[in-house]
């Protein structure tokens, strides 16, 4: 699979997936419902949903670890910053030799360029905020939002998923 490929359904993803309001509500509602789907599946993932500034949602299911906390931490501060998926960011980075220190004087203690980090974006305002999940590979870390997401926003995950 071709970087290239990725990146640009990723930009599709992030184009596509908005919210016409995303309040408290919402983030529950969201929250929810990747939390119920992770632990049928026994994802040991940690889920946090953020309005900038703002934590909304967060839930540790078991198997999930301290270090996970961080990880979603790092990924949603990534997302708040370039307002783009840490997945995506990650992968261009990747693309181009460089890494988050390299490119931008940015530490890794404060930022992952890793899957999992994906905007919150409300059509006419875009990127409030961002949903996080931690402790899966990163592929399916970024794919498992993204698909609840879909889930959440009745869109088709097979049409938005990655190749």
């Amino acid at each position: 699979m071709a970087i290239s490929d990725d990146l640009a359904q990723i930009a599709v993803q992030e184009r596509t997936l908005a919210f016409d309001l995303f309040r408290e509500h919402e983030a529950w509602n969201l929250g929810c419902r990747l939390r119920d789907t992770a632990a049928a599946a026994n994802h040991p993932i940690v889920i946090e949903i953020r309005r900038f500034g703002q934590p909304l949602f967060f839930t540790a299911l078991s198997g999930s670890t301290p270090d996970n906390v961080e990880w979603a931490r790092r990924k949603a501060n990534t997302v708040a910053r370039f307002h783009r998926s840490s997945y995506g960011m990650g992968l261009e980075l990747q693309q181009k030799n460089v890494t988050l220190l390299d490119r931008f004087g940015l530490t890794l203690a404060d930022y992952a360029a890793h899957g999992g980090g994906f905007p919150l974006s409300v059509s006419g305002v875009g990127v409030i905020g961002s949903v996080t999940v931690s402790g899966l590979p990163q592929r399916q870390d970024h794919e498992f939002v993204v698909e609840m997401l879909c889930a959440e926003l009745a869109k088709d995950y097979t049409a938005l998923k990655l190749p």
